[in-house]
């Protein structure tokens, strides 16, 4: 197998507040190093050298992006070593498996020199409680957009033909699928598409696409059985014994955004803004679900009030968007106190001693 290099979000901001899918990114990994402390900014250093470090011997490499602050990461997956090094702290949550053997939890707070820090206290709790703020307004803000959502579903779904969605959905199985079954049980994983970040919606579909050899992409309107039909896509897979990679989508988690199945080498997935994409591969196929499945005209007869769902809608998504990026920047000055008060040789320390072990499993 090729070596490939992925990125994924494992964690979101969404419409119902942080969510993440840890547990299921993780699954297949029987040696996971979790960074805890809560030291803003160490975990994500390290994880990026470490990954940088392996990542030539390594093989494949998955990047868990973070979607508190553009450009860090919270985790790295090395796939073919069923091994992973990931930040622990708040809010992220992991299921442990076997602590000790399968976990091993690494305390960052180790690393940093306290009596460097006791001068800034009440500044490092105005920070984090600015920060908790920001966060909880963008939250709020992506609740109130979700909202707005259904305004703009409600249209469409008034004018849904769901027999004629119902039968693309079963097209397009068994074009997928057809008569075939595998002799064993299915793995799902799940993830997210993209994320809401302080940049803004950010996916990282062509990475993800990028190894495919089929690609579809659903147009169509919110409310015309995009989800449901990959829903659907994603039951059958499991009911037959073909993996699925689920990416959900980044403001409602109940929510589908693509799916993969690698052993088909298949990959469909709504291609509708925010992450609007065109087929650039004479292999691309288009699955237009408004010319299908929505009443002709819908669009037209309800041009106005459409444009004011949208506007109300890209408003309050600017307005959590400013809220994460006010939070980054509480992250930011954060990472930087705490940058200052780590002892170098002791963060090398813990750097060294997961590299050693990641090391000896390459062999």
């Amino acid at each position: 197998m090729n070596a490939t290099v992925r990125h994924i979000y494992a964690g979101g901001n969404t419409a119902r507040g942080y969510r993440c899918f840890f547990d299921s990114v993780l699954a297949e990994v029987d040696r996971l190093f979790v960074l805890t402390g809560g030291v803003e900014g160490l975990a994500s250093t390290l994880i990026q050298r470490i990954g940088d470090e392996l990542a030539p011997r390594a093989g494949s490499v998955e990047w868990i992006h973070s979607p508190f602050v553009s450009g860090a990461f919270d985790g790295v997956i090395f796939p073919e070593l069923r091994a992973a090094v990931v930040d622990g702290s708040y809010p992220r949550s992991l299921q442990p498996r076997a602590p000790g053997l399968i976990e091993t939890y690494v305390d960052l707070q180790a690393a940093i020199d306290a009596d460097r820090l006791s001068p800034r206290r009440n500044l490092i709790a105005t920070w984090y409680e600015a920060l908790y703020q920001k966060t909880q307004e963008a939250y709020e803000a992506f609740a109130q957009a979700l909202g707005i959502h259904d305004e703009w579903e409600e249209i469409y779904i008034a004018r849904l033909n769901r027999e004629e969605a119902n039968r693309v959905a079963e097209e397009v199985t068994a074009l997928f699928f057809g008569e075939e079954t595998l002799p064993k049980n299915a793995r799902i994983r799940h993830m997210y598409l993209g994320a809401a970040t302080p940049a803004g919606p950010v996916d990282h579909i062509p990475n993800l696409t990028a190894g495919i050899g089929k690609r579809y992409f659903i147009k169509g309107r919110p409310g015309s059985g995009k989800s449901t039909m990959l829903k659907k896509l994603v039951a059958e897979a499991k009911r037959r014994g073909f993996d699925a990679d689920v990416y959900h989508c980044g403001l409602d988690p109940h929510s589908l955004d693509m799916v993969v199945l690698p052993e088909k080498s298949l990959a469909i997935f709504d291609s509708t803004a925010p992450h609007e994409y065109f087929p650039d591969r004479s292999s691309d196929e288009v699955i237009d679900m408004y010319a299908r499945a929505i009443e002709p005209g819908t669009d037209e007869a309800f041009a106005d009030r459409l444009a004011e769902i949208r506007e109300r809608y890209a408003a309050v998504m600017k307005k959590g968007t400013a809220s994460l990026a006010e939070a980054q920047a509480c992250r930011h000055r954060l990472a930087d106190i705490y940058g200052q008060a780590a002892d170098r040789e002791k963060v090398e320390a813990i750097h060294q001693a997961i590299i050693r072990e990641l090391t000896a499993r390459l062999a």
